[in-house]
C-alpha cells in the first residue's frame, strides 16, 4: 500500500481546485493508495465528497498564507512527521512549488518537481518529468521516502469519482515568522486560468508588438481558452509576465497549444511540451517550432489568424 499525503488547494470560488482533482487522479493511479488530503484553512464543502480516505483541514491558516507560506510549510512538515507518508503530493502551482521545495529542504526529503506521470515499479515510486529543457521525458526511480512530488497542471484528467472521507480539523501551531508582506496587488484575469485552459493561444517575438495580442485574445475567447506568451514577448513589455509560458514561466498541458510567431526554443517548449497537440503558425518554414508541432501553417499570422478566427466563430454560431 502506498501512503500519500496530498496537499489540496481551493480555487477562487472556494471549491476544490482542478489541479487538486488532477492530483487525486494521479494518486489513485498508484497501487493500493491510501490518500489523505490536507487543506490549509477550512476544507471546501465539495471536499467532503472526494474519493479519498481522509481529509485534514488546518484551521485558521489560508493557502495564501500572506504569500510567504511559512505557516503552511510548518503545518505540513508536522503532518509528514506524524503520518510518515510515502509520497507528499502537491500541484505545480505557485503555492505547491514554493511549499514543496521548502518542505523538502526543511525535512531533508527527496524532491521531484514538475512530474507528468507517477507509477509503481516493484514497490518503488517512479516519476516521469521533462528533461533537457522539455525536449524529452525521463523516468526516475525515487530511491528514498518520504518523497515530495509536484505535479504538472493538466498531466491527469481531474478525478470525477466520489466518496465519503473521514474529516478532521486540527489547530495550527504557533511559529515565529521572519518575513511579512507589506502590500499585495490582486491580479486581474478574464476567463479561465492559463494553467487550467483546454486551449492556449500563445504569441512570440514574431508578432512584432503588443497590438497583435488583442487578436490572440479574441481567438482564445472564441475557443474558451487563455492567452500565453513567450519570454521574449513578455520581456519586451507586449504582455504581462503572468502569461509567460516556458522554463522560467508557467507550465501548461492543454489539449491544444497554438503557437503564433514563436520560434520553438527549448526554454519555451519546456513549458508546453506536454500539450496534447501543438499548432504552429510561423512565416519561417525552418523554425524549430515545426519540429514540435503536430499541425503547422507556414505563413504570415496577419493573413492566417483572421480567417482562422472567422471559421471558429462560424462553426460555433
Amino acid at each position: 500500500m502506498t501512503s500519500i499525503l496530498l496537499i489540496g488547494e481551493s480555487d477562487e470560488h472556494g471549491e476544490v481546485s482542478q489541479s487538486t482533482l488532477q492530483a487525486v487522479a494521479a494518486a489513485k493511479s498508484l497501487s493500493e493508495p491510501n490518500i489523505t488530503v490536507t487543506f490549509s484553512g477550512d476544507a471546501p464543502a465539495s471536499a467532503s465528497s472526494l474519493s479519498v480516505d481522509s481529509i485534514v483541514s488546518i484551521s485558521a491558516v489560508s493557502n495564501s498564507d500572506d504569500g510567504i507560506y511559512e505557516q503552511s510549510t510548518a503545518e505540513i512538515a508536522s503532518l509528514v512527521t506524524s503520518n510518515n507518508p510515502d509520497v507528499v503530493l502537491l500541484s505545480k502551482s505557485d503555492f505547491g512549488s514554493l511549499v514543496g521545495a521548502r518542505l523538502a529542504f526543511r525535512s531533508d526529503l527527496s524532491f521531484a518537481a514538475d512530474c507528468t506521470e507517477l507509477s509503481n515499479e516493484n514497490g518503488a515510486l517512479v516519476v516521469t518529468r521533462p528533461v533537457y529543457g522539455g525536449s524529452a521525458l525521463a523516468e526516475f526511480i525515487v530511491a528514498s521516502t518520504p518523497a515530495v512530488v509536484t505535479l504538472r497542471a493538466g498531466a491527469y484528467e481531474p478525478s470525477t469519482e466520489t466518496g465519503s472521507p473521514a474529516i478532521e480539523s486540527i489547530e495550527p501551531q504557533s511559529i515565529e515568522q521572519f518575513a511579512y508582506v507589506t502590500d499585495t496587488v490582486a491580479e486581474t484575469r478574464d476567463g479561465v486560468r492559463l494553467e487550467d485552459a483546454g486551449v492556449v493561444v500563445s504569441g512570440g517575438r514574431g508578432l512584432g508588438g503588443p497590438e497583435p495580442f488583442s487578436v490572440l485574445k479574441d481567438l482564445a475567447n472564441a475557443l474558451d481558452g487563455a492567452v500565453g506568451a513567450s519570454r521574449a514577448a513578455c520581456d519586451a513589455g507586449w504582455i504581462d509576465h503572468s502569461h509567460q509560458v516556458g522554463l522560467t514561466g508557467k507550465s501548461v498541458s492543454p489539449d491544444v497549444y497554438i503557437a503564433v510567431g514563436i520560434s520553438g526554443a527549448s526554454q519555451h517548449m519546456a513549458g508546453c511540451s506536454s500539450s496534447r497537440a501543438i499548432v504552429a503558425i510561423n512565416k519561417d518554414a525552418d523554425s524549430n517550432i515545426f519540429k514540435e508541432a503536430r499541425f503547422g501553417v507556414v505563413g504570415d499570422w496577419e493573413k492566417v489568424l483572421p480567417s482562422f478566427l472567422a471559421s471558429v466563430r462560424e462553426l460555433k454560431a
